[in-house]
C-alpha cells in the first residue's frame, strides 16, 4: 500500500442525532484508531481523469436516510462524495447490534468458551457488514476488508442514533 492510497482522518458527523452510549462511543474509539492504524483506501479514475491523491480525509453523515461519505485529499479539498442507501445495511447492522448485546452480556456471566462462540458469530457479521460496504463503494472508492469492516463499525455508530 503507498502511502497515498489510506484514510489519514476520520470525522464522524452525529450532529442531531441522540448521544451515544458509553458502549457506542467506545465501539466508536476503537474503530477510528484501528482504522487510522491501518488502512487501504483509494479513488479509482472517474471519467478518463485521474483523482485526486491521497491520503484521503473522510467525513462520515446520515443525511436524509442516506449515508453520506465525504472524501477530502490531505488539505481537505473536496475529492469525491458518495451518498448510499442505508437500506442494504438495515438488516446486518440489527444483527450485529444484538450479537454485540448477546457479547456484552455473556462477557459478564458466562464462562470464556461460551464468549468465544458469541464473538465468532460476531465477527462473521462483521465482516458481513464490511462485504456489503465494499459492494456499495464498487467503482466510487477502492477498501480491503478490513478497512471496511472498521467503517461498517463506523456506519453501526450513525444507525444507532438515526
Amino acid at each position: 500500500m503507498s502511502e497515498t492510497q489510506r484514510i489519514c482522518h476520520v470525522a464522524i458527523d452525529d450532529s442531531g442525532l441522540p448521544a451515544p452510549t458509553p458502549e457506542i462511543e467506545q465501539e466508536r474509539r476503537v474503530a477510528i484508531f484501528d482504522l487510522l492504524e491501518d488502512n487501504s483506501f483509494d479513488l479509482p479514475p472517474r471519467e478518463g481523469r485521474a483523482p485526486p491523491r491521497g491520503p484521503y480525509r473522510l467525513g462520515l453523515a446520515i443525511r436524509e436516510r442516506r449515508l453520506v461519505v465525504d472524501v477530502a485529499d490531505e488539505s481537505g479539498n473536496q475529492a469525491a462524495e458518495f451518498h448510499l442507501s442505508l437500506g442494504p445495511f438495515r438488516q446486518v447492522v440489527k444483527d450485529y447490534y444484538q450479537i454485540c448485546d448477546s457479547y456484552f452480556d455473556a462477557v459478564k456471566r458466562l464462562p470464556p468458551s461460551q464468549i468465544e462462540t458469541i464473538d465468532m458469530a460476531r465477527r462473521g457479521i462483521h465482516t458481513e457488514g464490511g462485504r456489503i460496504l465494499q459492494e456499495r463503494l464498487e467503482g466510487k472508492a477502492e477498501v480491503d476488508i478490513d478497512t471496511a469492516r472498521r467503517l461498517f463499525t463506523l456506519i453501526c455508530v450513525l444507525h444507532y442514533g438515526g
